[in-house]
């Protein structure tokens, strides 16, 4: 049952990044209950780990699930966990006025959630939180960049497709290494900042007649754009680094017939800099229990 103010949180699974999430609460001065990190993983020892979720959900004024909170709708992304967590089984731990939050809930749990009483929060939907990954996905396309390619991205031709956060960023860290940037986007006012700072701009249906000389291709838009009449003009040595969420914007298929490298990207932040990554989501569910009155 939640208290006026939250003291207490229940970490139910997750990967690395919810581990040092848990430690970072914990250092705080918050209790910190965990629950799913049963395989070889080191948890803070200021982290209390309990093996039911239930417990850990009653000891706790704020449960926190992962991003996603579920693979299959059906049981919490627990990876470390060497069984199951039912979401229903945290659902219904959880007192009415519990606050729970979690990364990419569904329609179906937040009815559940509504149900119950409970205040359901999806962190991921917070602009906060998208705009601070943005870091560590750039970081992490440019190490890619550089596993992969036989040049330094100091000089090399590097096109962006797309001009939303993540591209914006991604922009930035590349000029400031000495790339060759060149940007890409269908709205006329993105084309125009692409401009005014400092990139080379190219509109996407211009994209097939434009892109013969660059050395790499990061795509951060979720459609398919770059078709087999772009990747076909592509020079043979270019690496395509797809960052765009499913069904992501490159025709692998077309893209491995023709003999273009491909890499997809996904969910960089917590492969890259889990630590980081931990560090951002703890943050923005300070800000919402803050924002919740909470704090």
């Amino acid at each position: 049952m939640a208290n006026n103010i939250v003291k207490s949180f229940s970490v139910i699974g997750g990967d690395l990044r919810q581990v040092h999430l848990a430690g970072l609460l914990a250092s705080e001065g918050y209790n910190v209950y965990a629950t799913g990190f049963d395989r070889d993983i080191e948890v803070s020892k200021d982290v209390i780990r309990l093996r039911s979720a239930e417990e850990a959900v009653h000891k706790s004024e704020c449960v926190v699930l992962p991003l996603p909170y579920s693979i299959d709708g059906v049981t919490v992304n627990a990876p470390f966990a060497r069984t199951p967590i039912p979401v229903d089984e945290v659902i219904g731990a959880a007192g009415k006025g519990t606050i729970v939050v979690g990364g990419k809930l569904g329609d179906a749990l937040t009815e559940q959630a509504k149900s119950a009483g409970i205040k359901l929060v999806d962190y991921y939907k917070r602009e906060e939180l998208e705009v601070l990954n943005t870091i560590p996905t750039a970081e992490g396309a440019i190490q890619i960049a550089m596993e992969e390619l036989p040049i330094t991205i100091h000089g090399a031709n590097c096109l962006v497709t797309g001009f939303g956060r993540v591209a914006k960023t991604l922009c930035d860290r590349l000029k400031a290494l000495g790339a060759n940037v060149t940007a890409c986007a269908r709205k006329y006012a993105d084309l125009a900042w692409i401009k005014t700072l400092g990139y080379n701009a190219i509109s996407i249906p211009a994209l097939e007649h434009s892109v013969s000389n660059f050395d790499v291709v990061f795509n951060t838009i979720p459609c398919v754009v770059l078709t087999e009449k772009v990747l076909s003009k592509l020079k043979k040595d270019c690496l395509v680094v797809d960052l765009a969420s499913k069904p992501g914007g490159v025709d692998f298929e077309i893209a491995g017939r023709i003999g273009i490298k491909t890499v997809w990207a996904l969910s960089l932040p917590g492969k890259v800099a889990p630590l980081t990554a931990g560090a951002i989501i703890k943050d923005t569910i300070l800000n919402i229990i803050a924002e919740e009155g909470l704090r």
